[in-house]
């Protein structure tokens, strides 16, 4: 999930799992009406954040997750063959270990806001940096056989990050026809369904959206209809008002971006029957279908 919603304030939990020596911790966000996983009572918290850090770790430059796959069209599909996509994994699942460095603050354009979350997770644990992950690797591969060039903003290869400002940088430096966020929400029980964030038109300070509402509004349209079409799923019950898309001006990976860029809320992981979703392999392949469609779509015209 992408951070606070609106000016409401969140707080992500972070959960300590003992298992066999070694302990996996998961960490979850959600919006002002989610209720904690269980289990989560006295769990580490981080702050949440969208901003960067003063000293980030070493990794590897973004084309080194450029597909090495041969660029083969899907059959019955038109080419991507020349257009480049990001796709930006929502948070790291190292995250959680590394809060000092996610909760210090980076400039996005209209002001400063921590460097990424942790994000959130089912309440069996599931994590939304591992199902994301997870769509990501899924969409790369459907949009590289189409001949799409594909760049990851992180294939999960260091420890936490990238900040939020280093994601739109990413986006920028590729000149990407299209960027997409992966993300999964973490709202209240009851709360169903997938919404796209658009960007709103923003000027202030260094960001200037005006050139990317138009085109951005345009890939959203394309991705929530052929999502709904590929996952069988509906427009979130609780954002955007049954359209599916919602307008923010809070969010820095789209304040910053200069290319058309969504988010995009697979669904709710702390809904049982959006969990149950969420973490079937079968609906991910939907999922990721759904949205390599819509990307195609709004770069074929």
């Amino acid at each position: 999930m992408p951070y606070d919603h609106r000016n409401t304030a969140r707080r992500t939990l972070a959960l300590a799992l003992a298992a066999t020596g070694c302990c996996a911790a998961l960490a979850g966000c959600a919006t002002s009406q989610a209720s904690p996983p269980n289990g989560e009572a006295g769990a580490p918290r981080a702050t949440q954040g969208e901003s960067g850090t003063q000293s980030r770790p070493p990794f590897a430059s973004p084309s080194a997750h450029r597909s090495t796959r041969s660029p083969v069209p899907a059959q019955g599909s038109r080419s991507l063959a020349g257009r480049t996509v990001v796709i930006d994994p929502g948070h790291n699942s190292g995250n959680f270990r590394h809060s000092t460095e996610i909760n210090k603050k980076v400039n996005i354009g209209t002001t400063r806001k921590e460097c990424d979350t942790t994000g959130t997770s089912t309440n069996a644990g599931y994590t939304e940096a591992s199902f994301t992950l997870d769509v990501s690797h899924r969409l790369r591969d459907l949009l590289t056989a189409r001949g799409a060039e594909v760049v990851l903003t992180h294939d999960g290869d260091r420890p936490w990050g990238p900040c939020i400002d280093e994601r739109a940088r990413i986006g920028n430096a590729a000149r990407a026809d299209a960027v997409v966020s992966v993300h999964a929400d973490g709202s209240a029980v009851g709360n169903r369904g997938f919404h796209v964030i658009l960007p709103a038109k923003v000027r202030a300070g260094s960001a200037d959206t005006a050139r990317i509402v138009a085109p951005s509004r345009a890939l959203g349209e394309r991705i929530a209809d052929r999502f709904a079409r590929a996952t069988g799923t509906s427009p979130s019950n609780y954002i955007g008002s049954g359209t599916g898309l919602d307008v923010r001006d809070d969010l820095g990976g789209l304040n910053l971006s200069t290319v058309p860029k969504v988010f995009v809320e697979c669904g709710n992981m702390r809904d049982p029957k959006d969990a149950q979703l969420l973490t079937s392999s079968t609906w991910r392949q939907k999922a990721a279908q759904g949205l390599a469609d819509g990307i195609a779509t709004y770069l074929q015209g």
